[in-house]
């Protein structure tokens, strides 16, 4: 109950502070956990970021006030952290789908995004295999792209890096003479979004001439970069065996979040956080699983 209690906590007080600045570690602390743990656990478990949340609350009160009052709306855009009018109005259509100008039209749709309320349920009584593992440095090589909102919950954008990518990852695949396994790498974690590496473990010499004509050359290498995973400890977690990991892993890294973190003794360590995906072809297809490897210290 104290992780609920500690997140609630952290959810009134962004409520009772939506006209002030918010400061996240303030924020965290009202959980008793560390700024990077808070907003990870707080995004995958609702879906959106926490400054997803503070900005669609703020802009759902500024609308119900320009639609019932009289105020003007440069002190509303100022009220709730807007510098300007333009930035404000932009936000604003953004948001709602019209001008601030036009909330008091009569008639006019509102859109609303409610304030979190967590409840308790009873959940839990399954058992969770996972394994706490030592990491050393991993050196990856692989491509990126940058997302915008949460790991994992926008996954058609990572969806449609994988389909429309496939030159790429088959160069890998030969690189490292595996097709079956690769690794997704979710890192630079911020409030806006997250960079997202699809990547193989090639040996040394390839991952380090890649350049050379006898490799790729100048024009292919281009594509790709040598990652860094610092060593770290991980919680290892694996997805069911069948032939599409893909679609239930997102249920797992939710049920890590509600279910284990909360009663580990651990908490999210500021590293990167791996997916490890087995896709096995053939008569091995239903055998398909995938790994987390969920950064963790303890508290």
């Amino acid at each position: 109950m104290d992780w609920i209690i500690g997140m609630q906590k952290a959810i009134d007080y962004m409520e009772d502070h939506l006209t002030e600045t918010i400061d996240y570690d303030v924020v965290a602390a009202q959980s008793y956990s560390s700024s990077y743990h808070f907003q990870r656990v707080f995004s995958i478990l609702c879906g959106f970021t926490v400054g997803e949340y503070i900005r669609n609350r703020r802009l759902t009160l500024a609308g119900a006030e320009l639609a019932v009052g009289d105020a003007k709306v440069i002190d509303v855009a100022l009220k709730y952290g807007y510098e300007s009018p333009d930035s404000f109005a932009k936000a604003f259509q953004k948001f709602h789908g019209l001008l601030p100008s036009q909330a008091r039209s009569n008639g006019s749709n509102l859109k609303s995004f409610s304030r979190l309320v967590l409840k308790f349920s009873l959940e839990g009584g399954s058992m969770m295999d996972y394994r706490i593992e030592e990491k050393d440095e991993m050196i990856l090589t692989g491509y990126k792209r940058h997302f915008v909102g949460v790991p994992g919950e926008r996954e058609d954008q990572e969806e449609e890096m994988y389909v429309k990518t496939r030159a790429l990852q088959y160069i890998l695949q030969a690189l490292a003479g595996n097709l079956e396994k690769n690794f997704d790498i979710i890192t630079n974690i911020n409030d806006e979004g997250y960079d997202f590496y699809i990547a193989y473990q090639l040996s040394e010499y390839y991952r380090n001439n890649l350049n050379k004509d006898g490799v790729l050359g100048e024009e292919f290498a281009r594509y790709f970069e040598n990652v860094r995973i610092p060593k770290c400890t991980y919680a290892v977690f694996e997805t069911e065996r069948c032939a599409f990991p893909t679609e239930v892993y997102l249920d797992l890294r939710k049920k890590i979040a509600s279910e284990w973190l909360p009663n580990s003794g651990y908490q999210l360590a500021d590293a990167p956080e791996l997916v490890v995906t087995h896709w096995y072809r053939g008569d091995m297809k239903n055998q398909r699983y995938r790994e987390l490897w969920i950064p963790v210290e303890k508290k």
